[in-house]
Order: structure tokens, then sequence, then C-alpha cells
């Protein structure tokens, strides 16, 4: 039947031009507004890709396939009454060029980024590097020669200085494809005789065989090439899979990290053998910091990690230290042992043979580092089974001082989170602890934090004592009506501590009916100024009703959602209206925390191609979100209760809306992506009763195809094979009685979401006499991206929604036509239906990305 286009309505919503994507400039005093096309063509998915080692590979550009990209740039000066200048087009680059990896010279004065325009047969044309000059707006080429191009898979390049840039190229000595052998040398075989214990999830796009490891070495490998603004090149290091180039602070040396064999069939690149070595800028090598072998072992288990030196990075306070963490439990979250990770510092060449230096000994796993300087340092350290987080103030060039914890809590706990450092620009380009110091010289850092309340999230900034860990609220976001966000600190254009006098911060702002706008606030007077003042995204939904409703499941546990009605709808003269219920289940370990309020009443609402909000266009009440937590308190598994308690939270969502008059009982559709779509099918299986019919997209419903834990259930089948079982929907087909279409892309590259889950499941339910359709999206991954793609799902969650939910008149009678459409479509699969009625649309803009 060819695609098909939704109602008018929706379709304009979807179509509408998107906003820029916004990038200050190093200085804060430039913006560049980053344009972007609407959705993409399908045959933009359609191009050959190489699927190897879990990389998607568009072996035309030497590129990952589906990459987005920005059509354009301008520039914008940011005066100093906060207004924006004219926009000044960057230009030079040919026409109809696609453009990515935009990045600032660390002063500011040039732009970076790849330009490729596609060949005359829809053919993706390579990347060259381009740059240009800031103030003129000019582009050019960064190289000479027109056979230099650029190599993406992994990293791309990054500045080393003001004028000078490190960038992955295509060897000029790489050669022809490798071809595959018409007829195999041997079978593929892979072999346990060691008895060692593998156990991995269901990954995609693996490697198959030698020709696989050729092809990958082949469009993976690069030569580093340092390369001048003057047209100076030199090539460092010798062609290899380099992974990320990473300069020190000041300069001088470079760590680059590759991989290499022995490759495997059954994990990703990412545990392949690692080799991370330290070299000069002017391309002398320095030495080898660690070569990590294969990793096929890491324990499934949550909080296990691989094996040998992880997280290297370089002190960003300082011109050229290292700093790393070492798992002493064997990377086996299972393993009792203290300390289970120990955090080390090291000097890029250390003198006359220092050792590494200790920073910190964890007892849970470490989960990164905020630097300030030599005498302040934040360490974090967290557990999932217990969802307990820490924080440690260190003072890492002071022994004489012992680390103290600063805070401990329950990573579920949001009401108590106390926010998070705010990070302050140096002069050598890198982020760090922001210092403020008030008029009597006391000095302080400043905490972002969401501001988690029973009312919801209201976003503050704190001045926090590092010491005392006393607090001051010198910010704070307006709660009655908008909420307001910190975005960025703007006022660290030089080194030391800021002064508060001279604070500048750029705050969003936005509310249930105004969409996002971006201001600069200054002290002391916190003077607040407009910068940007986007148009209304969708205006023909500007009035449409917002609320954050609170209600109780029958065991206690506290819930929340959003409630969207349609523009000028009046429940005392409209009645109740049909509803879709879309949402996503998380796990907790307390009740308490389950019942915590996320989210604040006053966000604005944004709607993206396949957002379940596009429905309210179509009159329909959109609940957005319900909680549906799956709580396992102390040493119970969330998952063994998981049916229980999903019906239970369903159960209470729609009493509620049905008991506020604005969901017809009969005409409830329940929906969701990946899990919401196990989530979606298990209450059509388990609660019929609450619902009309279900729409679940790219979802798994058989857990003995994800053996090796799923989601966050880390045992394996064969130590849960109940819970698998009770909680896989595919094994209760038989009970599915309400209509449910299914939709998944023939490409679902995502852990466990194979598009055989989706094929199996529908052939259960055919095989019971199930209502059902199923959808199967060309070239489409686990998300659609394709205009095509993207507007033929909404036509048929449109035309479900219109059939069986909207249409039906009692429970009594979908039964009915459920058994009766049920004949024809176990053996056809469905049949298209009359589209839904088409009312005028309006064009709109999706909101900006910062």
């Amino acid at each position: 039947m060819g695609y098909r286009l939704p109602p008018k309505e929706i379709q304009d919503i979807v179509d509408a031009p998107p906003l820029p994507v916004l990038s200050f400039s190093p200085n804060k005093d430039k913006i560049l507004f980053l344009k972007r096309r609407a959705l993409p063509p399908l045959s933009d998915l359609a191009k050959p890709e190489e699927k190897l080692a879990g990389v998607r590979i568009d072996g035309n550009s030497n590129t990952r396939s589906r990459m987005s990209f920005y059509t354009g740039i301008g520039i914008h000066k940011l005066l100093d009454d906060g207004t924006l200048s004219p926009e000044k087009a960057v230009h030079g680059y040919p026409e109809g060029a696609r453009i990515n990896f935009v990045t600032w010279s660390q002063d500011g004065r040039h732009l970076a980024f790849s330009v490729r325009v596609d060949e005359e047969d829809n053919k993706s044309g390579k990347l060259r590097v381009w740059v240009a000059d800031v103030e003129s707006g000019e582009a050019r080429p960064l190289f000479k020669s027109p056979e230099i191009y650029l190599n993406a898979i992994f990293d791309s390049f990054i500045w080393v200085n003001n004028c000078t840039l490190l960038v992955c190229t295509i060897p000029v000595t790489r050669g022809a494809l490798p071809q595959k052998p018409s007829v195999p040398s041997g079978p593929k075989i892979q072999s346990n005789e060691t008895k060692n214990v593998v156990q991995v999830r269901t990954f995609q796009d693996l490697l198959k065989d030698e020709y696989d490891a050729d092809l990958f070495d082949y469009y993976t490998t690069s030569q580093l090439i340092l390369a001048s603004l003057d047209g100076t090149v030199r090539p460092i290091g010798p062609p290899a899979v380099y992974t990320s180039i990473d300069p020190s602070p000041d300069d001088k040396y470079l760590m680059l990290s590759s991989i290499h064999r022995p490759y495997s069939y059954i994990v990703p690149c990412g545990r392949f053998p690692k080799k991370v070595e330290l070299w000069t800028v002017d391309g002398k090598f320095i030495r080898e910091l660690c070569d990590l072998p294969l990793a096929e072992d890491i324990p499934i288990t949550t909080s296990s990690v691989r094996k040998g030196k992880r997280s290297i990075y370089w002190r960003p306070d300082k011109p050229s230290t290292l700093y790393w963490v070492e798992t002493q439990d064997g990377g086996d979250a299972k393993v009792e042992v203290s300390p289970r990770d120990i955090v080390y510092m090291e000097n890029a060449e250390p003198i006359n043979g220092e050792h590494p230096e200790i920073l910190h000994k964890l007892d849970l796993r470490y989960a990164g580092t905020s630097w300030c300087d030599e005498s302040l340092a934040l360490v974090y350290e967290s557990w999932y089974k217990t969802r307990k987080t820490r924080t440690w103030v260190v003072s890492p060039d002071k022994k004489d001082i012992s680390p103290r914890i600063l805070f401990d809590r329950s990573s579920e706990d949001v009401y108590s989170d106390p926010g998070s450092p705010m990070m302050r620009r140096t002069a050598m380009g890198t982020y760090v602890i922001a210092k403020i110091k008030k008029e009597d010289g006391s000095t302080y850092i400043l905490l972002n934090g969401m501001g988690a309340t029973p009312e919801g999230n209201v976003p503050f900034l704190d001045l926090f004592d590092i010491n005392t860990g006393s607090k001051e609220r010198i910010w704070e976001s307006d709660k009655e009506k908008y909420y307001e966000s910190v975005v960025a600190l703007m006022s660290d254009k030089t080194d030391g501590e800021l002064s508060l006098d001279e604070l500048k911060i750029l705050t969003s702002k936005e509310s249930k009916t105004e969409n996002t706008q971006y201001y600069l606030q200054t002290w002391p007077e916190k003077k607040q100024v407009k910068i940007t003042n986007f148009p209304h995204p969708y205006p023909q939904l500007a009035s449409l009703y917002k609320e954050m409703i609170r209600y109780q499941r029958k065991d206690g546990v506290q819930l929340t959602a959003n409630l969207y009605l349609p523009p000028g709808y009046d429940p005392s003269k409209d009645g109740p209206l049909p509803c879709l219920v879309w949402s996503y289940p998380g796990e907790f370990k307390s009740k308490d925390a389950a019942g915590q309020v996320r989210g604040s009443p006053n966000e604005f609402p944004g709607i993206g191609a396949t957002s379940p909000l596009l429905w309210l266009a179509r009159g329909f009440a959109i609940l957005s979100g319900p909680t549906i937590p799956i709580i396992g308190e102390g040493d119970e598994e969330a998952n063994d209760r998981y049916v229980e308690q999903l019906v239970a939270s369903a159960e209470a969502a729609v009493d509620e809306v049905v008991r506020r008059g604005v969901a017809h009982p009969d005409k409830i559709a329940i929906g969701g992506h990946s899990y919401g779509a196990f989530m979606t099918a298990n209450l059509l299986a388990h609660a019929p009763h609450l619902f009309s019919c279900g729409i679940a997209r790219s979802g798994a419903y058989n857990r003995t195809l994800t053996p090796f834990g799923f989601q966050n259930e880390d045992r394996t089948l064969w130590e849960a094979t109940s819970t698998y079982v009770e909680m896989s929907p595919f094994m209760s087909a038989n009970k599915i009685k309400k209509p449910i279409l299914l939709i998944h892309g023939e490409q679902d590259n995502n852990s466990g979401t194979l598009t055989m889950q989706s094929d199996r499941f529908f052939n259960a339910l055919k095989g019971h006499g199930a209502l059902s359709r199923l959808v199967i999206l060309p070239f489409e991954s686990h998300g659609y991206s394709a205009r095509e793609s993207i507007m033929h799902v909404l036509w048929e969650t449109d035309r479900w929604l219109q059939n069986y939910c909207v249409n039906v008149t009692s429970k009594a009678d979908s039964d009915s036509a459920a058994v009766s459409e049920s004949k024809t479509v176990a053996a056809s699969g469905g049949s298209a239906a009359p589209e839904g009625l088409s009312p005028e649309g309006h064009s709109c803009v999706p909101r900006s990305l910062l």
C-alpha cells in the first residue's frame, strides 16, 4: 500500500523546520546558530552501510552512517546590553554541504568543521576539514591537498592550540577495499575448550568472520596529521585504529587511544584490546600507559567493569598530569573487597622513576572527579544495587589533609540532591570547579541543582562553603508560573576566583504555554536580559492545558503524571475524551523514593516527531509519563513482582483520569516505545479491563531471547527462570484479546530489541486469533528518523486509535468486534482502514537544542 501520511494537523507539526542549535564561543561573546533541516528522506537511510563490531559505517564517506548534520552556520555577537548583533553567515563552502563537528578554536577566533557534498548518484561524499575566520565568516579547506579526507568513524579532529589541529585522516596509502572470498576458506568456529565463563548481552552488528575484521580495519584505520592554519602538515605516529585523541592542557603531549587485534565475534569494538600511548605534539613517542586485553568476560552484574586502567584523563588544573582508576575486584561487582577502586595520578613524564600517586581509595565504584586546584577536587563513587552515592572532598596535592565525605545519600532520593558544582573555563581551555569570592573575602563554590520538591522541580544556585557545609541560595527558579534553570556560567573569561558582584549566568525560562527562551542574568542587581526570541513551535496548540497530577497506588505508593488536554476543552460541556496513556517503567529500591515528584508542572510541553502529544491535535486527552515504579526493597528483586506492580500502577492512573471526568473509561489506549512497548504488551495481557487497545514500538517481548540480562535485570535466565517467563508477554500471547499495533525498525541495533522480537510476538498473537497488526519499517533502527517512516508510523497510530479507541462504543462491543475482526487479521495481518478526518493544520517550529 506504500507509505501513508497522517492527518494534516499532525503532519504540519512534524514537518515544520526546526530551530537552530546554539553554541557559545570560549569567551562567551559570540553565539553560533547552527541551522538544521527537517526530517531526512528515506533515501538517506537506504544508502549502503557496513555493520561491523557494533558500528554502522557509511563506506563512501568513511564515517558513521545515518549522521544528522547542519546546513549552515550563523554567527551573532553578544552585545554588552545582552542583545544579539545581526547574523553573519559562514560562507565559502560548497552549496548543499552537510556540516558536522563544528568546534571553536581556544581563542574563539576560528571555527573548524567538516564538509561533505553528496555525489550525483546520491552516494555520500567523503568529509573534508574546513576552517572559518569568525570575524569575516570566510571559510576555506584546512588542507591544501584535495586528497586528504577525514576519518570520522571514532574521533575526528581537535584543536591542539589556537592555530593547529590534530586530525584523524584516511591513510593515503590505504589501498583497495578488501574483497569477500567467493569460497570460504573454512568453517566459522568459536571455541570455549578452556571452560571460561563468558556471559554477554544480545549485542547487535557484531563481526561475523575474518572478512568483516578486514573491513573493520580498512574503514577504521586512521593516520593522525598535525595541521596548522598556515598549511603546514606533519604525520603523527603510525596508522592505527585510533578511538580518541586528547592533547594535554599545556598542548605539549598527546594521549592516543587505539584498539587492535585479536578481535571478537561476541562483543562490540568497545571491548576489543585497547592501547593508550603518550606522544609529544611534535611526534615523539614517550611511553605506553596501558595495553588492555580483549574483554569478553566482563560480568553482566550491574556496576561490573573492565579490568586494568580505565577512565584515563588529563587533570584539567595541571599542565600535564594524568589520572585514572583501577579496579581491585577484578571488575566483578559480586566480589566483596575493600577498596574496590583506587584512583591514581602521575606526571606525563615521571621524574627519577616516580611511581603513580594514590589520590583516593573507594569502597564503591568510581563515578568521576570534578577538579578545582591543588587543594580541592570532588571524587564521586556509587553502587547501583543499593543506589548509594558518595561525594568525597580531597586535596590532591596536600598529603597532610585526609579525604572526607561531603555527601552520602541515595541516588534515588532526588529531594536530597544538593546539586552539582558549576565549572569555569581556564586559560588552557579546560574546565574546573568555579570558586566565588564575596566582598568579605570568603570563598565558595556554586552548586547548580534541579531542586526536586513534592510540588515539582524548582532549580536553584547555591553558594556553598566546602569547609563548613553552609550554603546561601543566590538564585532560584520562579515556581508560580515559570520553570527556569541555569545553563552555563558566563563570567569565566579570566583564571582565578570570580567575584560574586561580577557573576553572570545563562538561564533558560519556559512555562506551560511559553516555549524556552534564554536569558543573561548579572550580579549584583540580578538584572535579566532576554537574548533569544524563538517563535512558538506549534501555535495551534498554544492554549493546551497541562497539569501535573498526583494520585496513589493501592499499596500506598505516590504516583505522578502529566495530564494534557486539547485547546478549548471544557469537561462540563465536552464530556470525557478518548485518552492515550504513554509511559516507561522505572525501578526503585524504596517506596519513598519511587513516590518522589520528578519534573516540573511549569515545563513547556516539547512535542517530538513521534510524540504522543501530537494527538492533542486530534482531540485526545494525553496522560504522559505516568510513573510506573517497579520496587524491590531490601534484598527483594524488583522484577519478581513486575506484573503485579505494573498492573497496580496502570489501574491507579486509569482510575484517576476517569475520576476527573476527562477520559472515557471505554476509550483509553496504552502505548510505549522499547521498554514501554514491553509494558504495553504486558498490560494488554494482564489488565485487559483497563485499555481499549495498545501501540507497542520497538519492544522486546520474549525474555528468553535475552538470557543474560535485560534493562536493569542482571540475573540470568537460569538464575531467575520464573521471573523471565512471567515477565514475557510472549508467554501470555493467548491472553491478549484487545487490539495491539506492533511497530519495529527492520534494522534495530539496540541490545535486546531485535526485530525478531516483534516478528515472533506477532506470530504468537496471530496463532491465537488476536486482533493485531505488525509494521516493519525498512532501514529504520531502534528509533525512527526518515520522514516517510515517521509519517507512516503516525498514520498507523492514528488509524489504530480512531478504529479501536475513538470508535469503540463499549467494552462489550470492542470485545465482540475483536473476535470478529481477528479472523481476518489472523490470516492477513490486518487491512487498511480509511484515514481519519483531516482538519486544517498550522505551521510550527520544534524547540531549540542548546
